[in-house]
């Protein structure tokens, strides 16, 4: 792993950002300076309603004091105040919530149920009868406020909303629960309070006077919703990167701490989200300025543009495709797990399309195997049996015995089709390049170990037994699932291969070798890339369409399907070596 760099210091771009021209001298910083700016919208005026409307996950406490004491107002009301009791709350969500420690299902419920019908119009009348200032707070303060003059939107990225659950800062949608366990926190807010959040943020878009970015508690700043549109539409024109973020695991590993440049002194980093939109940020950058907002947002106010339309067809505003990295180096095997079948994630948790996946290998160590498949000729009632007893006893559950285990070399690439049991073992590098729903994974077996917390890790014997493909054993696993790698085309200075995935997955794969310029083309569906060898290169528009846009070794990048035509070549020090990239879209075409 450490040969990689080779003397050179490591130049993943950990905030990457798409630059808002003409809005340069936009962004405001400081409380002070942004409530002074609201203020003057409202100076003046004889009667004058501000809507603080806000995403889950915010700091309440810290945005309700700073415009308290900054912002000249007559009266203030909590948009909560109309909400349904906690108790009715928790009954409604039941039903998407349930008893799992897991799983719930994807909710059909909007804002607006949240609130009691009854407070709504009363405390509606409320605000439309005062003279004077008067400032709504809250998710939903644009449903008490509906005649609103000013709207301020406060939004989040889910990725420091699941950090502020973890450190018991927040609560969920409608009740006071900062106490409750943050995974239980999280799957609420996966299956029912993102989901009715962004509904609700969806109708506000082309309302929004001002947005705020108070990611980082105490360094607030403000932009115009004009500004922030504008910046989602040059992101949807272009080649960018999102946020990446990283976080620990019991398995995790130590080549992303020197590749990526990360903090030495943690134990280690097992995974990095590089390109999951509902998750991560997205970095818009007015003048030497970065402002942060969900990358979601993106693939909401522009899936036409991004996605094209065959893929918007398919999934509405979702991004279907998501690339993450799993760091084994120097670790343990990721736990043995299955990804449910289509039906199956249909028919018990609402979602309409799986989590199938693929493990690129970015690099391996000798000894770097996958685990995948089973056996030939395994007994399905003994494995779950032993599988069940390793899960009541504490004792070893023996893999090798039930499942195949692969040798696997950098820059192979593994194919997981859902019903797959699998996982990559220890001292590996993996881009997994997979559908999105990124939740949806049923361990099996974990090897034994504690969870970060010192608690074991949930495991869902009961679902996996239930989508398990008992007819991929070792035979089938080889002639489908490993080293399918096809030579498709060639040119000057370039090789293209197809190398994957699976004829189930819609996800199709394109590995590109190049020591000069290799023309690429969206064909009206979004790419998504990972440098998987080369130091840097650029990628450009063959008519000038964007500006040059450079990566960097295991960067993962989008281009919108809007792009078209474009162009990667070797760049900075890697002219005139090879470079390689992966990349993938949907497949639209037989």
């Amino acid at each position: 792993m450490a040969n990689y760099l080779k003397g050179r210091k490591p130049n993943f771009d950990k905030t990457p950002s798409v630059e808002v021209k003409g809005y340069e001298d936009e962004l405001i910083t400081g409380w002070e300076n942004i409530c002074k700016q609201i203020a003057e919208r409202a100076d003046g005026k004889e009667k004058f309603v501000i809507a603080v409307d806000t995403y889950l996950n915010v700091h309440d406490e810290e945005i309700i004091s700073a415009l308290k004491e900054d912002l000249p107002y007559d009266f203030f009301y909590l948009a909560k105040e109309a909400m349904k009791s906690e108790e009715e709350i928790d009954k409604m969500t039941y039903p998407d919530v349930t008893d799992d420690d897991i799983f719930g299902y994807m909710t059909r419920l909007n804002l607006v149920d949240f609130f009691e019908e009854s407070k709504l119009q009363a405390l509606t009348s409320k605000v439309d009868s005062n003279e004077g200032v008067t400032l709504v707070y809250g998710p939903g303060a644009t449903l008490v406020a509906s005649n609103y003059d000013l709207l301020v939107y406060a939004d989040m990225p889910r990725w420091e909303g699941q950090l502020r659950f973890k450190r018991d800062e927040v609560s969920n949608l409608g009740v006071s629960n900062k106490i409750l366990k943050g995974s239980l926190q999280y799957k609420r807010a996966y299956f029912v309070d993102w989901r009715v959040c962004d509904r609700h943020k969806k109708n506000l878009f082309d309302r929004m006077d001002f947005v705020l970015d108070t990611v980082i508690p105490n360094q607030p700043k403000m932009i115009s919703g004009k500004a922030m549109l504008e910046g989602l539409k040059e992101a949807g024109q272009r080649p960018f990167r999102v946020v990446p973020f990283f976080d620990p695991g019991p398995w995790g590993g130590q080549w992303m701490k020197e590749i990526c440049d990360l903090d030495k002194s943690r134990e280690n980093f097992a995974w990095c989200f590089d390109c999951v939109p509902e998750e991560n940020s997205l970095n818009l950058k007015f003048g030497n300025q970065l402002f942060e907002i969900p990358s979601i947002n993106l693939v909401f106010r522009h899936p036409h543009e991004l996605l094209g339309e065959p893929v918007h067809a398919r999934f509405g505003d979702e991004f279907p495709i998501r690339f993450d990295f799993l760091d084994t180096m120097q670790g343990g095997n990721l736990s043995l797990q299955v990804h449910p079948l289509t039906e199956y994630i249909q028919e018990q948790f609402g979602m309409h399309y799986t989590q199938d996946e693929s493990y690129y290998l970015l690099d391996a160590s000798e000894d770097a195997v996958v685990y995948l498949g089973l056996k030939e000729g395994v007994d399905p009632e003994a494995m779950i049996s032993e599988l069940q007893h390793a899960q009541d006893t504490g004792n070893k559950f023996d893999a090798d015995k039930h499942v195949g285990i692969w040798p696997v070399e950098k820059h192979d690439h593994v194919l997981i089709p859902a019903g797959t049991v699998h996982c990559s073992g220890a001292n590996s590098m993996v881009l997994e390049i997979s559908a999105t729903p990124y939740i949806f994974t049923f361990k099996l077996y974990d090897w034994g170990r504690m969870g970060l917390d010192g608690k074991p890790r949930p495991i869902n014997i009961e679902h996996g037994k239930n989508v398990i493909q008992w007819n991929r054993a070792e035979s089938w696993s080889k002639a489908n699932l490993i080293g399918q790698v096809e030579r498709l085309a060639e040119g000057d200075g370039w090789v293209e291969e197809r190398t994957g995935l699976h004829n189930r997955e819609f996800i199709e794969t394109r590995r590109h070798w190049f020591t000069d310029s290799v023309l690429h083309n969206t064909n009206d569906g979004v790419n998504v890339l990972n440098l998987v060898e080369g130091h840097e290169a650029i990628v450009e528009s063959p008519t000038g369409a964007f500006e040059p846009f450079v990566v960097h070794y295991a960067e993962t990048f989008i281009i919108p399907a809007a792009v078209g035509e474009y162009t990667i070549r070797p760049y900075g020090e890697s002219k005139g070596q090879r470079c390689g990239t992966i990349k993938a879209f949907v497949r639209t075409k037989p």
